[in-house]
């Protein structure tokens, strides 16, 4: 934020020979920056709704459907996928929303209201989706266990071997670990995706702040 820095300084200092920055003038700024920031938010959710709407169309052929079918998760994963889509294009709209409004804010004390709520709803929309990709993995790995014949066979030499116990906490051990991994990795892709946006959509708010202080 190196103009908005000049700004301040030029605002704080009366004796300079050129006109004194005024208050409306850093809030100009603010403003303009807090918009573009919303504005990416936007872009960046529906090219990652594109995006994830291509992997999911590329790996859902007839063997990928068959699996499924042969899990007895088509019917729930249908219904996951389509609550999803609902949600997440409910939270593109939002979005919009907050960019539209935030574009054409006039009060200090709106923009910076505009700000925190665009903030909330970023972060319920990043933990939106650790909880479906959550849900997704914990729904895989039951019904593996349930209709994968490979893991039926296993599971019954577990048990006629008398093993059944610690075959059990292994399984959930190794479900546990790949489940944190996977909602580590996501965490982290959303965390580089809009972690930077919203650190400077909240360094805005906090200089917003110090205006109307």
């Amino acid at each position: 934020m190196e103009e908005l820095d000049v700004l301040k300084k030029a605002w704080k200092n009366e004796e300079r020979s050129y006109d004194q920055v005024t208050e409306k003038d850093i809030y100009g700024m603010l403003h303009l920056k807090s918009s573009s920031i919303v504005k990416w938010i936007l872009i960046i959710s529906i090219l990652e709704f594109v995006f994830w709407n291509i992997i999911s169309v590329l790996f859902s052929d007839e063997k990928y459907q068959s699996k499924l079918e042969s899990y007895g998760i088509d019917d729930i994963m249908l219904i996951v996928n389509v609550f999803n889509y609902v949600v997440v294009v409910g939270f593109i709209y939002v979005f919009y929303k907050n960019y539209r409004s935030i574009s054409t804010l006039d009060s200090t004390r709106k923009l910076m209201q505009s700000i925190l709520s665009t903030r909330r709803t970023v972060q319920y929309y990043i933990w939106y989706n650790l909880f479906i990709v959550t849900l997704t993995i914990v729904i895989s790995i039951v019904m593996m266990f349930y209709h994968n014949p490979d893991m039926i066979s296993l599971m019954n030499q577990q048990v006629s071997e008398g093993h059944k116990s610690v075959f059990l906490c292994f399984c959930v051990a190794i479900s546990l670990v790949f489940i944190a991994v996977i909602i580590g990795v996501f965490w982290l892709f959303y965390k580089l995706l809009y972690g930077i946006l919203l650190k400077k959509l909240f360094a805005n708010y906090k200089e917003l702040k110090k205006i109307e202080l």
